[in-house]
C-alpha cells in the first residue's frame, strides 16, 4: 500500500468510501465505529511514546513497546474490516482471529498473579503510565459501544466485538500493572458512608 496524497476532495459532501467503493455517510454507525478504532490506536501511541522516552525499566518498558505496537496493528486490521461492507468482508486481508484475543488473554494473566485484588474501583490519575492506560481503556469501551451498535443494524464479525471486549480488560489489568511496576498511587474510589 502507497499513500501519495492525503486530500481526495471525494469527501466534502459528508460521504466517505467503503472498501468495495460504496459511499457512505461520514457520521454512519460504520465510519464512527473504525473513527474510534483509529482514536484508540493513537491513544494507545501515547502510551507507547512514553514507555520508550522512560528512563526507567528499560527491559520491561521495551517488551510493553513492543507489545502495544502489536496491538495497534491489530487495531488498524480491525479497522480495515470495519471499513468494509459485509459483502466484501472476504476481501479483509488480516481479520482478527482467536490467536489475537488469546494474545491479551495470556498477559493479563501473567501480570494478574503479581496484582492484589482491589477493594474497590480504581480512580485515574495515580501515575502518567497507568493513566495513559485508563484513558485508552475508556475509549475502548466507547469503540466497542459503538461496534455493538453497529452490529444491530450490519454484520460485524464476531472476533472484533470480543476483541474489543477483551482490549478494554486487557488496557485495564496494564494500567494496574504498569502502577505496579513504576511505583505509581492506584487511588480508590471511596464509597460514601450510608446518611452522607
Amino acid at each position: 500500500m502507497r499513500i501519495h496524497k492525503v486530500y481526495t476532495r471525494t469527501g466534502d459532501q459528508g460521504l466517505t468510501g467503503l472498501l468495495g467503493g460504496k459511499r457512505v455517510p461520514k457520521e454512519s454507525l460504520r465510519v464512527e465505529g473504525y473513527g474510534t478504532v483509529d482514536e484508540l490506536q493513537a491513544q494507545l501511541g501515547m502510551l507507547r511514546v512514553a514507555l520508550k522516552e522512560s528512563q526507567e525499566k528499560r527491559s520491561l518498558c521495551t517488551d510493553l513497546v513492543g507489545l502495544i505496537h502489536t496491538v495497534q496493528n491489530d487495531l488498524f486490521d480491525l479497522g480495515s474490516a470495519l471499513a468494509t461492507p459485509p459483502e466484501h468482508l472476504d476481501r479483509v486481508r488480516h481479520p482478527i482471529t482467536e490467536d489475537r484475543i488469546r494474545l491479551l488473554e495470556e498477559h493479563m494473566d501473567r501480570w494478574s498473579a503479581d496484582l492484589s485484588p482491589l477493594p474497590s474501583f480504581v480512580l485515574s490519575g495515580g501515575g502518567s503510565y497507568s493513566t495513559l492506560a485508563q484513558v485508552a481503556r475508556t475509549v475502548c469501551r466507547r469503540a466497542e459501544r459503538g461496534v455493538w451498535r453497529l452490529s444491530r443494524e450490519e454484520e460485524v464479525p464476531a472476533e472484533i466485538l470480543k476483541y474489543l471486549n477483551r482490549l478494554s480488560d486487557f488496557l485495564f489489568v496494564m494500567g494496574r500493572y504498569l502502577a505496579l511496576i513504576f511505583d505509581e498511587e492506584e487511588p480508590l474510589w471511596e464509597m460514601p458512608l450510608k446518611g452522607q
